[in-house]
């Protein structure tokens, strides 16, 4: 497959080249409202046979409804479940016949979220749905439920969907040690009668991942204690099972993948100079990843799935992400349908999933969306050769009107690859460049974006705005060396590669370089401020949400101010990658942003959460004080029931506001009204 891989790259990157824009002018900019409230409509899936399908609506009630349309008389849709007082999420078809669905609350705010998710199924036919895991809390969810006497206990959790035609779905049960998930045991569940039955597994103790095959079975046992990760593989139609990697957490030679239906194992691991993670079959024989890669994504890591058939298993391509997302089919049907709906939607990523994939008359779900459009969602009809639009994620939001993304790679100061993103606001010809948001992500290591549709980056640029996105080294998606390279560089080299991806901009004409701010959330608010503490004259002010400013309290953690960090984590990969609270004890003392606060002169807001628990407010708090301590007092901003991000949409759109006035005030930028738009 790596011959048209590569070609499936070259016409990615062709997505963030779109055409320009024609001369027009533009009216009010868009509400904060439509960039950050609820979506239309989400989540379309098809039923196993390709006859039904469902997807989740937004209601008056102010939340969503799950909705089955039948495809072969599209007048026939039916209201399946909604709730006054939850959202539905996390939909699965069992069969024709029953979905299951968990549920949680979009309109509250983190804090607020007192309840397990629990799991619900209901009936394509209609009758109330039956609560099949119970909540931790059962004074939330009103509307017609049925509570049957056999639920289990809310410590469980849907864990897989067999493609096997049965009614059953398998479910975990967590067991947990020292607040930590130890063990995760799965039983099978049956949703129409809801009794259970043990898998006879025979696995080791304290699995905690697993991986199942097409029917259910479980196949890959994977633990993670001491330090270690045990992978252990238990061939088809035995109990028994063989430990086939036992490693180092942060030295496992390879991942596993999935399990396909001819019982292979595929596994990830690094390949190459740059060390990107290909897709690659297991070699029992061996003992390691085949010599020959079967997905190898040029300068990417593989990051996607198989494709496949759902009754028969069979393979039918490979859906991979480069700078945005791609499909290679293996099918020659699909292949030459893929190509026929991208002539139809162009310049767009055109997701298709099928049933009957093979029949003249199948029905496929087309998800398509593109950088200035949210997405919206099509059928096609096989027998009549007809696409259908079903529905938008966002109809408020005007493709139009919104920013186009561009993705580069540039050279840090040290001659790395610097990957970067740029949404640029539509100006006139001719026109100054605008001023500027560097944007930087959190994680750290994890990527930052994906080619498509973002509210954040679109929302500064409909307001007049520049938006830089580094993927500094550190970085997940780019190749383990990339990855690696930013281990121990909090506030050094990744700062470094902030720094180089805007003075890059500037040089290349594409930004104001004296109107410059940074903003950041979680790792992304720390690089905020050491931004301004370590380069002062690149920004004129900061914006740093739920940031870390003590690296000691981080790494070391406090009995005071408990977090969420697992154990695990603490002790053996931040250690790692941010630093050892002993051997690197004055590192991290000297690039901890509180201990900096008197080299930051420019004005900075601060946002956290008062719940947060993988940074607590204590962080911001401090840096507050700090901050006043050296006379640069900072605007505040805490939202009280919120934790490690803003959950509630009215949040959402109150810091969108309160970040368009603090830019507005420092960098001067009016908002795109009246711009004038390049085509």
């Amino acid at each position: 497959m790596r011959s048209f891989l590569h070609a499936l790259v070259l016409g990615s990157c062709l997505l963030a080249t779109g055409p320009a824009l024609a001369q027009d002018i533009r009216p009010a900019p868009v509400p904060a409202e439509d960039f950050f409230g609820p979506t239309d409509m989400s989540q379309p899936q098809l039923s196993p046979s390709g006859r039904y399908l469902s997807y989740l609506r937004h209601s008056k009630t102010g939340h969503n409804v799950l909705v089955a349309l039948d495809l072969q008389d599209l007048k026939q849709s039916k209201a399946l479940a909604g709730f006054s007082d939850a959202d539905i999420f996390n939909v699965r078809w069992v069969s024709d016949d029953f979905l299951v669905f968990s549920i949680t609350d979009l309109s509250a705010a983190a804090g607020e979220l007192d309840f397990a998710p629990g799991l619900y199924s209901v009936a394509r036919a209609g009758g109330a749905p039956r609560q099949l895991v119970k909540l931790t809390n059962p004074r939330v969810v009103e509307g017609p439920i049925r509570s049957p006497d056999r639920r289990l206990t809310p410590n469980h959790m849907l864990l897989f969907v067999p493609q096997d035609g049965s009614h059953e779905v398998v479910v975990g049960q967590l067991h947990r040690g020292a607040g930590e998930l130890t063990t995760v045991l799965p039983l099978r569940l049956n949703v129409e009668t809801l009794q259970t039955r043990s898998i006879d597994s025979g696995a080791p103790d304290d699995v905690n991942r697993w991986l199942f095959d097409a029917n259910g079975q479980p196949r890959v046992a994977i633990t993670t204690a001491g330090g270690r990760v045990r992978v252990h593989w238990r061939k088809p139609g035995t109990q028994d099972w063989q430990l086939i990697q036992d490693a180092e957490r942060l030295q496992a030679p390879w991942t596993p993948f999935a399990v396909d239906a001819a019982d292979v194992l595929y596994v990830t691991h690094s390949h190459g100079p740059e060390r990107t993670r290909v897709l690659s079959r297991y070699d029992f024989e061996r003992q390691r990843p085949a010599d020959t890669p079967l997905v190898e994504v040029p300068g990417f890591d593989f990051r996607g799935g198989l494709v496949s058939e759902r009754r028969s298993g069979r393979t039918l391509g490979v859906r991979a992400l480069t700078d945005g997302e791609v499909t290679t089919w293996t099918d020659p049907t699909l292949k030459a349908l893929q190509e026929q709906v991208d002539q139809r939607l162009p310049g767009r990523v055109n997701r298709l999933s099928c049933r009957r994939c093979a029949s003249d008359d199948r029905v496929v779900l087309v998800e398509s969306w593109s950088d200035r459009d949210p997405g919206s969602f099509f059928v096609w009809f096989g027998a009549r050769q007809e696409l259908l639009r079903l529905g938008r994620t966002r109809p408020a939001i005007d493709p139009a009107r919104m920013a186009q993304q561009d993705f580069q790679r540039i050279e840090a100061r040290d001659g790395r690859p610097l990957p970067v993103w740029l949404t640029l606001p539509p100006r006139a010809a001719g026109s100054p460049p605008p001023p500027a948001v560097v944007l930087v992500h959190g994680g750290p290591m994890v990527r930052g974006v994906v080619w498509g549709w973002h509210a954040l980056p679109q929302f500064l640029a409909s307001r007049g705005y520049a938006v830089i996105e580094p993927e500094f080294r550190g970085s997940a998606g780019y190749g383990d060396a990339h990855l690696r390279a930013g281990w121990k560089q909090w506030g050094r080299a990744m700062q470094d590669d902030i720094a180089d991806a805007l003075q890059w901009a500037v040089a290349q004409g594409r930004v104001d370089g004296t109107r410059t701010c940074i903003m950041g959330a979680s790792y992304g608010g720390y690089a905020t401020l050491m931004g301004l503490a370590r380069h002062p004259q690149l920004y004129r002010c900061g914006i740093a949400e739920m940031a870390v400013t003590d690296l000691t309290r981080f790494v070391g953690g406090s009995w005071w101010w408990r977090d969420d960090i697992a154990d695990e984590g603490r002790r053996y990969d931040l250690p790692a990658m941010v630093g050892d609270p002993q051997q690197d004890a004055q590192l991290l003392q000297e690039q901890s942003p509180v201990n900096q606060a008197a080299r930051i002169k420019a004005p900075v807001l601060l946002v956290h959460g008062e719940r947060d628990k993988r940074v607590p407010i204590v962080h911001a708090r401090d840096m507050r004080k700090a901050l006043q301590a050296a006379g640069n007092e900072p605007e505040w901003l805490v939202f009280d029931l919120e934790g490690h991000g803003w959950h509630k949409p009215e949040n959402r759109v109150t810091h969108a506001k309160r970040v368009e006035e603090f830019l507005g005030k420092h960098l001067g930028a009016a908002s795109a009204q009246g711009v004038p738009m390049n085509k």
